[in-house]
């Protein structure tokens, strides 16, 4: 479908949702690269890569024996896009001499024309803006990238966006990252909130090959119903009332809209003659606050009175209500809706109105719960950095020695498929907020649905997955990749952990490679070779899922302990010994307590001898997830399981890290698994406390993070949530992340709080039993080693955190003593942290304990 015919789709079909999504849905299909030809201007496309494939290999997609359609929903974004109408273009710099590379091209709705920096004369150097005005104020949550379709001179690479409200006043970037260097449209996104202008920023040519920037359209979407950074007001004392209800027919009352039971409505009156649209409901919260969005829930147990074009008011008085401070169409579904306001408002009453009924079937309108959403308060509910834009989806991650995240995806940067022998990376250096990416073609191994594991060297064992039978080593020293001996059994979606002896095992993975039981095997670090274990058989560990083998052996959750022993905790309720020596063996310990089988849950060590399991579901899809949390103690062989509080939210492909003072934050998932999709998305983090066994929210995401997403504590205490789909021609592909502020790091006006300070004392490495002397610039409480770890399909078996014996030696010295037992402190890179009394951590050192 031509561009043109795109737009003119979205303007004249702009009350439905459902054909705009189509429309950009349309805009983004065919992200297999546009092939270039020579040209001698920089405004042509200079000499294009070699047939098929761009510069960094993304060809077209190749199915997989287990390759899944993305669902119906997968393909429509949840934002809208916004109409261009009215609309202006500026730029910092234009051609107008060589070409017609103005900037209002962007906005013409043709792909064949384009805005291209100045490049006659003395080329304009980067970077180079491309200014957006809408003249008038919306929420926006991304910039729609197409880049030129006629050649690859000036595709942007390293960017920046900025908002305002005054077209003067830009404040920090609200996204930065780097885009991959073919010709697909890319979507930019980014915590929605209320603009007029919103300014592009090329810092770099995707090519390195001048210093030009070029762009064919621009679009923005606009309210996703994700606000980020906010949570939930309590609704203690709250009101309601409507302009009409149904009191006849049925409870109907506008009461019900606050009673936390989503089988009981408010209903506009429908006896007798029904009242006609529009229908307003009005929510008293008896006492000021600010309010920054409007959560409306439809009813659960049929369609009528649906929400369609809905606006949200607000007023102090309950009087006067001013200018709409949100405006939509919701999509005519039974999932939950979110109006995300232009601008926080401090209010006590707020108004939804409804215009209309989302499926036309009648003058109505209902609702099963409407809540509100304010800002997150930073030193309660922590805070959330900009959105980065990644070259690819970071489906699996690493944290490297040097601040540096090692990120990858597939053979594409968008999607998976086939076998193809090489694999899209990406590191991320925390230092400078840069991200490069690479293809790693040496190994022959397209490493989508890995095993992943932290060799005690500080090297990143990497094996099967779409080359099922092949293992990779990346060595962050070198910035390398190599082979190493092929495993003896292929496999997809295993999982792995490093042992006391500084072996890696390895068990399960039917996803991928020939069909059959995928029994243990380890690989050694001296021979390089993998020794199969016939006495650990995958069966004992397989969950009761109705696909079989094929996913009731995936993502399992181990525990190294000493003695070469491993616990399997999960996804399977019962528990499993596994010894590694000789033939090896695997031996019942009991179920998780009262626990069904959780996949796509995850477990995480945040003591010694103590881990914490959080959510999944009894089957890898379409199955509903649990709240549920469970506590595992291991003493020597003996194992106890107990529940401890739920979480607030059900989640399945959620992520969860410990942090250093022993609290795990879980993101993300969702409440029904289907992968690629972003229904039912869980858009709150929870905070567990050991201590009470409780869950607390965390300030919201701005994007959702599900299927294929990770998350990784980092060395300065904060955490990078990030990725999820994958799925090619779809709208759930997230090739970006964020780095998330914990509450204890930051002062309540949202102010870092003062640090700790290692000042010395941290040698390079050190072996198990060592007692290092340390020092630091003020008083410490503790000191903690948290392991360097890799996540990828919510699993990081590499998590550990380890507290650490101390003792005052002197003014600001202290005595740390680290465990003699390889089975507490596994060896690999660490990251040791000193906390303050506060439990305040400092910046990590990093610590190789052998």
């Amino acid at each position: 479908m031509p561009y043109r015919r795109i737009r003119a789709l979205a303007r004249g079909l702009r009350r439905s949702p459902w054909l705009v999504a189509f429309a950009l849905g349309s805009l983004l299909v065919g992200v297999t690269p546009w092939l270039g030809v020579a040209s001698t201007g920089p405004g042509g496309s200079g000499p294009g890569p070699r047939s098929g494939a761009d510069a960094f290999g993304q060809q077209t997609a190749r199915q997989s024996p287990h390759h899944r359609v993305a669902p119906a929903n997968a393909m429509e974004p949840s934002a809208p896009l916004l109409d261009r109408t009215g609309w202006t273009a500026a730029a910092s710099d234009e051609e107008t001499t060589g070409e017609d590379g103005r900037a209002a091209n962007v906005l013409d709705g043709s792909a064949a024309t384009i805005w291209h920096s100045r490049w006659t004369g003395t080329p304009a150097p980067l970077p180079h803006t491309l200014t957006l005005d809408m003249h008038r104020t919306a929420a926006v949550s991304a910039l729609v990238y197409r880049p030129r379709t006629g050649g690859a001179n000036g595709r942007v690479g390293e960017y920046r966006i900025h908002l305002s409200a005054d077209g003067q006043n830009w404040g920090s970037p609200v996204a930065t990252g780097t885009l991959a260097d073919d010709a697909s449209p890319k979507t930019l996104g980014f915590a929605p909130q209320g603009a007029r202008f919103v300014r592009l920023t090329a810092v770099t040519e995707a090519g390195n090959r001048g210093p030009w920037t070029s762009a064919a359209e621009l679009d923005l979407l606009g309210d996703p119903g994700t606000p980020a950074a906010t949570v939930d007001l309590p609704r203690t004392g709250w009101t309601a009332t409507a302009s009409d209800e149904e009191t006849t027919g049925e409870d109907g009352r506008a009461a019900n809209v606050l009673d936390g039971d989503a089988a009981t409505i408010w209903h506009s009156r429908w006896s007798g003659t029904p009242a006609p649209l529009p229908h307003t409901v009005t929510l008293d919260m008896h006492r000021t606050a600010a309010v920054s969005a409007l959560v409306y829930q439809p009813r659960t147990g049929g369609s009528n009175g649906r929400a369609g074009t809905y606006t949200v008011t607000t007023s102090t008085d309950g009087t006067t209500f001013g200018a709409p401070v949100a405006a939509g169409t919701w999509r005519d579904d039974d999932t939950v809706k979110t109006a995300t306001f232009t601008r926080t408002v401090d209010a006590r009453h707020v108004r939804l109105t409804v215009t209309s009924e989302a499926g036309g079937r009648g003058p109505w309108a209902s609702a099963a719960e409407i809540r509100l959403s304010g800002p997150a308060a930073p030193a309660v509910h922590g805070s959330w950095d900009r959105i980065i834009g990644f070259p690819l989806v970071p489906v699996a991650t690493a944290v490297l020695p040097g601040d540096k995240l090692l990120a990858w995806s597939a053979y594409a940067v968008d999607r998976f498929g086939g076998s193809s022998g090489y694999t899209q990376t990406a590191v991320f250096d925390l230092k400078t907020g840069r991200v490069t990416q690479r293809r790693i073609d040496n190994t022959g191994h397209d490493m989508f649905c890995p095993g992943i594991a932290m060799l005690a060297d500080g090297r990143v064992l990497v094996t099967g997955g779409s080359n099922a039978e092949k293992a990779s080593i990346y060595d962050p020293a070198t910035d390398a990749w190599s082979t190493t001996t092929r495993m003896n059994t292929a496999r997809g979606y295993q999982a792995m952990t490093l042992l006391s002896t500084g072996e890696a095992f390895v068990l399960g993975g039917s996803w991928s490679g020939a069909a059959g039981d995928k029994g243990g095997e380890v690989w050694s670090p001296d021979t390089r070779t993998w020794r199969s274990l016939p006495g650990v058989p995958a069966a004992p560990a397989l969950t009761a899922d109705p696909a079989g083998a094929y996913r009731a052996d995936n993502h399992m959750w181990l525990y190294g302990t000493s003695g070469g022993r491993v616990l399997q905790l999960g996804p399977s309720r019962q528990m499993n010994w596994i010894t590694t020596t000789g033939n090896g063996s695997i031996t019942p310990v009991g179920p998780r307590a009262d626990s069904q089988d959780a996949m796509t849950g995850n477990a995480v060590a945040y003591d010694i001898g103590k881990l914490l399991t959080l959510g999944g579901s009894p089957a890898y899809e379409n199955s509903p997830a649990t709240r549920r949390a469970y506590t595992v103690a291991v003493e020597g062989t003996a194992v106890r399981a107990a529940r401890t509080g739920d979480m607030r939210h059900p989640r399945a492909f959620g992520n969860s890290v410990v942090l250093p003072d022993g609290k795990v934050a879980v993101f993300g998932g969702q409440a029904y698994p289907v992968p690629f999709s972003d229904a039912t998305s869980v858009l709150t983090p929870e905070l567990w406390d050991p201590a009470t066994g409780t869950f607390t929210p965390l300030a919201t995401m701005a994007v959702p993070r599900n299927y294929h997403s990770v998350a990784n504590l980092l060395p300065d205490g904060r955490v990078f949530s990030g990725g999820g789909g994958l799925c090619g021609d779809c709208a759930t592909n997230h090739a970006d992340g964020a780095v998330f502020t914990p509450p204890y790091l930051l002062e309540a006006d949202g102010s870092p709080r003062p640090r700790p300070v290692i000042t010395g004392g941290v040698p390079p490495r050190a072996a198990a039993g060592t007692a290092l002397t340390l020092t630091t610039g003020s008083p410490v409480s503790s000191f903690v080693l948290m392991r360097a770890a890799a996540a990828t399909h919510s699993t990081d078996n590499d998590q550990r955190r380890v507290p650490l014996v101390s003792a005052p030696a002197g003014t600001g010295a202290y005595t740390v003593s680290l465990p003699a037992d390889t089975g507490v402190v596994l060896p690999g890179t660490y990251m040791l942290f000193a906390l303050d009394a506060q439990g305040v951590p400092s910046i990590a050192r990093f610590l190789t304990v052998s």
